[in-house]
């Protein structure tokens, strides 16, 4: 039994672990979610919020009577006002518009003063939120800018008391642990103390991040290079910029997910398991899935439920938002990714950056490809190189034949899970780029438009 506390900040943290029962395949391994909803502002981020608020304390960055700024999706702002209310600063928030309405008024409950900006602008924009939070933090007098997406504190904040939990509820014993990455604090934090516990005691614990279709984590994880960033409903996962706080090393691989699969999930815990859980959580545990599945029986799988229900009544949780925005129609059943490249097979044919381009023509003429990615000496893709590039630069004289081919590559673009919809390659094409499919670290197929057609012309025949 928890002993009384003198304030509410002394009740965040020692969250339960609990399995799921409902939602798992049989034949899969066990999945266990830690429950961070149930801090007391509802949601992973209180932890991280009173960590970097006593830093900043010590450290002489905040004083009595300063002002707390802070860029959020909403937990973040939720966490820092909760520590603000009870220690006595103000605080001003800067929030995307796509964030729901339950969020904005929580955070004005607790006192707070909300700046909404935009949500489909790009990083550098000084009306990105991010880039609001900074310009404010500067002109009000003792402002603290918290700087949760590029501060240290913030993986110290999960390295200190959520590896540490996990490890002690487990006992060590588990073989698997997924978060979201959103400013990669939590799974940076997590990782770090998971990769020291391996290394301290010969296991080999997976350290997995879920990342949606749109964020720019995946094709940074997998290529060194951030993906170009695109919209998606899910709340408090994912990222638009580079954070600091993601360290690239605490990750062992990333697995997309899209808006569906996380609404689905989270609808599914609520409703199945009683757990009432946010988008991002469906998001976390769908991915969680997908790795319990490939471990199989007898295994273990920790995943984190990063915030609570409440804040999404008006959104994934009525059913007319989900009909609105197509979640609740059926699926056409376009397939899998995975489908294509077994329906397809196209070889996968690669290069290494110093290749001189006669023998990237003869890989060209030699496999029948239009594209030829190249990888470094792990696997990893760090740039591409079409033809049409080739041409370009053959037409302006710039190259020989003997021409290292990264001298004429192109940055990758167009990275995609396996498992993602069909549906999420017209993105991809619509930017005319080929799709390249990776899987644990390893690029296991390309598709190209003409693959698609092929692919949809034997099922429409089939």
């Amino acid at each position: 039994m928890r002993t009384p506390f003198d304030n509410i900040l002394d009740a965040i943290g020692d969250t339960p672990l609990v399995r799921l029962n409902k939602v798992v395949p049989e034949g899969a391994a066990e999945v266990w979610v830690k429950c961070e909803f149930l801090n007391p502002a509802g949601s992973i981020k209180d932890r991280m919020a009173m960590h970097i608020v006593e830093q900043a304390e010590a450290r002489g960055w905040l004083k009595p009577g300063g002002t707390i700024v802070e860029n959020t999706s909403g937990n973040t702002g939720l966490g820092l006002a909760m520590v603000a209310a009870v220690k006595g600063y103000k605080c001003i928030f800067t929030m995307p518009d796509k964030m729901s309405l339950e969020k904005v008024n929580m955070l004005k409950g607790f006192g707070a003063e909300v700046v909404i900006t935009p949500t489909d602008v790009p990083g550098d924009s000084p009306e990105h939120y991010v880039n609001t939070a900074k310009r404010i933090a500067k002109e009000t007098p003792g402002g603290f800018y918290v700087n949760q997406y590029h501060t240290e504190l913030n993986i110290e904040a999960h390295y200190l008391s959520t590896g540490r939990e996990i490890w002690e509820q487990t006992g060590g014993e588990f073989d698997a642990f997924v978060a979201g990455v959103g400013t990669g604090g939590t799974i940076s934090g997590v990782g770090r103390y998971i990769k020291e516990k391996n290394k301290e005691l010969g296991k080999n614990i997976l350290v997995v991040g879920s990342d949606p279709i749109g964020s720019v984590h995946y094709s940074l994880f997998y290529t060194g290079v951030p993906g170009e960033a695109g919209v998606y409903k899910v709340e408090g996962i994912g990222d638009d910029i580079v954070c600091d706080a993601f360290d690239l090393t605490a990750v062992d691989e990333i697995l997309q997910i899209d808006d569906r699969q996380s609404f689905t999930m989270a609808r599914r815990l609520t409703r199945e398991e009683g757990l009432f859980c946010g988008g991002s959580s469906g998001g976390i545990v769908h991915s969680a899935i997908e790795v319990a599945v490939r471990l199989g029986a007898g295994k273990k799988v920790v995943c984190v439920l990063p915030d609570h229900g409440s804040r999404y009544i008006s959104k994934y949780l009525t059913d007319s938002w989900m009909k609105d925005y197509g979640f609740l129609e059926p699926e056409r059943h376009l397939g899998l990714v995975e489908d294509v490249l077994k329906v397809e097979r196209p070889s996968v044919v690669t290069a290494a950056p110093d290749t001189p381009l006669c023998e990237v023509v003869r890989l060209f003429r030699e496999h029948g490809v239009s594209q030829l990615p190249l990888v470094n000496g792990s696997g990893k893709p760090e740039a591409i190189v079409h033809e049409v590039d080739l041409l370009r630069a053959m037409q302006a004289g710039d190259v020989a034949m003997e021409t290292p081919a990264h001298e004429v590559a192109t940055a990758v673009g167009g990275l995609i899970y396996p498992k993602a919809r069909v549906e999420e390659l017209y993105a991809i094409f619509a930017k005319d780029q080929v799709a390249i499919v990776v899987d644990e670290s390893e690029i296991v197929g390309i598709v190209s438009q003409i693959d698609l057609i092929d692919y949809l012309s034997q099922k429409t025949t089939s």
